[in-house]
């Protein structure tokens, strides 16, 4: 008799723990921050001190004045790559600290 063997992607399996445990906001978080990373240049990326949510708001902290402007002025563009890429339901705002 041969035993079936079950793979997870790791994915899979941080997602499971993170809905037992209550963190998939952090989770999504991380997602977040990993397509600005992707998204932004490095030296842009750099200036971003955090990204967090809470109550379906993205808060974004960013250290450099000038960024911190740029993703203001753009917000709703932001916000609308954020719900293309995650979800229209996943966030109701964008909040630049």
């Amino acid at each position: 008799m041969k035993k079936k063997k079950r793979e997870y992607q790791s994915s899979e399996l941080v997602r499971s723990f993170a809905k037992m445990y209550g963190f998939e906001d952090k989770l999504l978080a991380f997602e977040i921050r990993d397509f600005l990373e992707e998204y932004l240049d490095e030296s842009l990326f750099n200036e971003i001190a955090s990204v967090n949510i809470q109550d379906k708001v993205i808060i974004i902290k960013i250290s450099s004045p000038l960024l911190k402007n740029d993703f203001k002025m753009r917000k709703n563009f932001y916000l609308k790559k954020f719900r293309d890429k995650f979800g229209e339901d996943q966030f109701s705002d964008l909040q630049i600290l």
